[in-house]
């Protein structure tokens, strides 16, 4: 059920000048995060316009509850605090925002406000396991087409959400270079395959799903009861190697094209920040099949999609070097899913598999249907066929060197503030050389 509380009032106003106004971190968003001011050890923060409040300092300044949680944020990962569950995230979503939005806390709680430019940002989390599904169902039609021109989806698609286990150690914070990979491709026309770096490099434009609560091995979560295993949500960039996707995928699916590296964003916006936007899960046609009893739910089905909006942006070194703004390259949304989160969680745990604090979830790409919508360059430049022409002169069919890709995100409803998600950010590297 959407919850709305006085922690989204639009007229609220903080003591924190530069959150009034702020498009990402205004007093209602509060995501939650993992900080170091200069020097120091790493702990729990929350976003706050420019600033980043640290928890565990004002602990003694929230009520019981809240205080509590907060404490389990004065560490060196989120675990606790997220596997604490929905009831503590509330709890401390409605202390801070009582503190952040009282003149007379000010005087106490000013010294525990950082710089956001003068701290280091880490994984807010340790990632014990990653899924990524492939929810976005215009994607896998896009996709299908370029493989399967007159049958793009296969059947299982509708009845099925679709994912893969993907490589937790790889999963890299925003702003750290992806470094190129190496790996087997087979070109056309090619008797036997190649060793070198990946020629077809690319960015997926995904929403990263944070586990809260876990489910005991054997123990699968009803949807009525998903909402209570959900932490909150980040940008997600998965990297593919298209070239060497292409060859090793068949029969085993994803393996090398998508382990060495997935960026990730470095807050978490909480499920009770989100509350305001969201909406109805979209009709499915009527030609397509009703989810199967275990997945379905009226009240996931009337408020389980978000209405989040993310944007994919490109820079090339030359236009970093000329200081040429980001180019955009498409816009997307959360409504492209053709599962809701709730599907997802319920899915993945119908078999027993244990779900624990701390994993991550890829919705797998969100493009839209149209083509300034579509979420990866795959589709963009129809499978290299097409290149996209830059504002400088220059084009890319896929990433090469120096290239930069942002992503970002927010939320939007009528009647309430606009709330984001920060960025994800990473460069393209060059691949290492090898001595064979």
């Amino acid at each position: 059920m959407a919850r709305v509380d006085f922690t989204h009032d639009p007229a609220a106003r903080s003591w924190v000048e530069s959150a009034n106004g702020h498009s990402d971190f205004p007093v209602q968003n509060l995501p939650l995060g993992l900080f170091s001011p200069s020097s120091e050890r790493p702990r729990g923060g929350v976003a706050i316009g420019t600033k980043i409040l640290d928890l565990g300092a004002v602990a003694p300044l929230l009520p019981q509850d809240a205080g509590d949680a907060a404490r389990l944020a004065d560490s060196s990962t989120l675990n606790n605090l997220l596997a604490a569950g929905k009831d503590a995230l509330r709890a401390l979503r409605h202390g801070l925002f009582r503190l952040l939005t009282d003149p007379a806390a000010e005087k106490s709680a000013r010294p525990a406000l950082y710089p956001v430019d003068q701290c280091k940002l880490h994984l807010p989390v340790h990632i014990g396991d990653y899924t990524d599904f492939y929810a976005g169902i215009h994607h896998a039609v896009n996709v299908g087409k370029l493989f399967r021109p007159d049958n793009p989806l296969l059947p299982n698609y509708k009845y099925v959400p679709i994912g893969y286990h993907g490589r937790a150690s790889s999963v890299r914070l925003s702003g750290e270079d992806v470094v190129r990979p190496n790996g087997q491709t087979m070109p056309p026309g090619a008797e036997t395959p190649l060793f070198g770096p990946c020629k077809r490099l690319d960015h997926e434009l995904e929403m990263a799903i944070w586990v809260g609560r876990g489910n005991a091995l054997g123990h699968p979560i009803p949807i009525k009861q998903a909402a209570d295993h959900m932490a909150g949500l980040s940008i997600l960039n998965d990297w593919s190697a298209r070239d060497i996707q292409a060859w090793e995928y068949q029969p085993l699916g994803p393996f090398l094209a998508k382990s060495f590296h997935s960026s990730v964003s470095p807050w978490i916006v909480t499920m009770d920040a989100l509350g305001p936007y969201r909406i109805a899960q979209p009709a499915r046609p009527e030609s397509d099949p009703a989810p199967l009893p275990y997945l379905f739910d009226s009240d996931d089905q009337q408020n389980g999609a978000l209405n989040v909006t993310m944007e994919v942006y490109l820079s090339t070194a030359r236009m970093q070097a000329d200081g040429q703004p980001l180019h955009r390259l498409s816009q997307g949304s959360m409504t492209a899913m053709y599962w809701t989160v709730a599907q997802l969680f319920t899915h993945h745990s119908v078999n027993g598999c244990n779900l624990s604090t701390g994993d991550l979830l890829g919705t797998g790409t969100l493009s839209g249907a149209t083509d300034e919508s579509k979420g990866s360059l795959l589709e963009l430049t129809r499978g290299g066929k097409v290149p996209i022409r830059l504002p400088n002169g220059e084009s890319r069919t896929f990433l090469e060197d120096g290239d930069e890709i942002v992503i970002t995100a927010f939320a939007e409803a009528s009647g309430f503030v606009r709330i984001g998600f920060g960025e994800c950010r990473a460069r393209i590297a060059p691949s290492p050389q090898w001595e064979l």
